[in-house]
């Protein structure tokens, strides 16, 4: 875990800029910047997650050989086929700075994700909190690569209690 840096949100603008006219055929909302990179003051793994939300998914495979020619990498994640999606990372799986997902609009998951986001800017505390359960996590799970899946599981119920409640404000 990193402290927070401000360069992610420029880094994100950066990137942003490179793929809105490659996924733009695609493309029913503006590309946005998720995760923990997008929350001023939040510690993070420094891995810029983004979002793309498209009308179909299946349409949207055609963006696989544009995404390869500006050097995205197809990255599929358990779950993608069931939440309509694909994953895709910069500049290779093993190395990646920045993780794309582009998600069907039809699916439920990606309101949770601005909702998360977006209830964790509002509330620093909670944040702080969020960090400091990550923190933990990482140290007991985050270096070894194999434990991806113990590090997420370790925070799940707690993103999901928030999500929530950040979803029934309307957040």
């Amino acid at each position: 875990m990193l402290p927070y840096d401000p360069g992610w949100a420029v880094n994100f603008e950066h990137e942003r800029a490179r793929l809105a006219p490659v996924l733009d055929p695609w493309l029913v909302r503006p590309l946005e910047h998720i995760g923990s990179t997008a929350v001023p003051g939040l510690v993070a793994k420094p891995i810029i997650d983004m979002l793309g939300v498209v009308d179909d998914i299946e349409a949207a495979g055609a963006a696989v050989a544009p995404l390869r020619e500006v050097g995205w990498v197809p990255a599929p994640e358990p779950g993608d086929d069931a939440e309509r999606k694909l994953s895709f990372c910069l500049p290779s799986v093993e190395l990646r700075t920045h993780h794309l997902h582009v998600v069907e609009q039809a699916s439920s998951g990606w309101r949770g994700w601005l909702a998360f986001r977006n209830y964790l800017r509002t509330h620093p505390e909670l944040a702080r909190e969020y960090g400091e359960l990550k923190t933990g996590l990482a140290d007991e799970h985050g270096a070894d690569p194999n434990q991806r899946d113990a590090y997420r599981a370790g925070k799940a119920t707690w993103v999901a209690s928030i999500t929530s409640r950040a979803l029934s404000d309307g957040t």
